[in-house]
């Protein structure tokens, strides 16, 4: 059974910074793609970053510059480092994962999710 576990949330002020951790048990990030959603409430989930299976990342424009995703292979362990926090960043953070070498920044191309992490920044 394939399990996602989120942490390293929290609250912080308007030019904060955070690191979200996601492991995974039952499952092995490499070699497929991963990546980070958000939502907040009353909108659609949103795809922030992923990484394909060679290593390629993509941003969403709102995050360019500021996040960060990465991956550790040997901890399989999924990381978003998110730099000077905005209140606009505020939502629940969800980590994703799917068995394929490569896929869009969408909700759909992710078959695995975890239940998120609240990120909250104030201003």
């Amino acid at each position: 059974q394939v399990q996602l576990a989120e942490s390293g949330g929290g609250s912080v002020q308007s030019g904060g910074s955070l690191t979200l951790s996601c492991v995974a048990s039952g499952y092995t990030f490499r070699g497929n793609c991963v990546g980070w959603f958000r939502r907040v409430p009353g909108k659609e989930r949103e795809g922030v970053a992923r990484i394909d299976s060679n290593g390629s990342t993509k941003y969403t424009d709102s995050v360019k510059g500021r996040f960060t995703i990465s991956q550790d292979n040997v901890k399989n362990t999924l990381y978003l480092q998110m730099n000077s926090l905005k209140p606009e960043d505020t939502a629940m953070y969800y980590c994703a994962t799917d068995p394929r070498w490569w896929c869009l920044l969408q909700e759909s191309d992710f078959r695995y999710w975890g239940q998120g992490t609240q990120v909250t920044v104030s201003s």
